[in-house]
């Protein structure tokens, strides 16, 4: 059964909190650096946008597929995709392919790293004041929920390519 972490950017406030719960459960250590869950911020015409960026669990993984040693594996309990610490070699592989970005090799370890959803209680949900962030089953995800999301968060992407080719020029 897989589940997923659903994100309400119109409840979002780009607190952070999500970071620091992530961190502190996974590493032991309270620095959104550590996070497994990142808020990207950017400042258009004085308008602040916030979105919580993670790992998607996708149905046809590609960091699982790129891994040229099969260190990306899918937890059969959460479905979550698991980086297995002992094989990863940290070529970024797995990186380069993660089409949202969600996946980052610690400069510490040199290993892979990304959500694993908690084995099933993530705490990036547990602790957002908002109720920005939910965790639901992927069955139980409406399409038209799914398309919404990715239609906001294709929006916002559009948004910041076009302020940075403003700031470019």
């Amino acid at each position: 059964m897989n589940y997923l972490i659903t994100v309400d950017l119109d409840k979002c406030t780009g607190c952070h909190i999500c970071e620091l719960a992530c961190s502190l459960y996974n590493m032991k250590e309270c620095n959104p650096e550590k996070s497994r869950i990142r808020i990207v911020r950017s400042e258009i015409d004085g308008l602040i946008y916030t979105i919580p960026t993670l790992c998607q669990q996708c149905e046809t993984p590609m960091c699982m597929e790129m891994c040229p040693i099969g260190a990306i594996e899918r937890n059969a309990d959460t479905g979550a995709l698991i980086v297995d610490e002992e094989r990863c070699i940290g070529c970024r592989r797995c990186v380069n392919a993660c089409p949202y970005g969600a996946i980052v090799v610690d400069p510490d370890t040199h290993i892979a790293s990304k959500c694993t959803l908690c084995d099933g209680e993530p705490k990036c949900v547990e602790f957002c004041p908002k109720d920005a962030l939910e965790y639901v089953r992927a069955d139980r995800i409406s399409i038209k929920k799914r398309r919404e999301s990715i239609d906001k968060f294709l929006e916002y992407q559009k948004v910041l390519a076009s302020s940075s080719v403003e700031r470019e020029e």
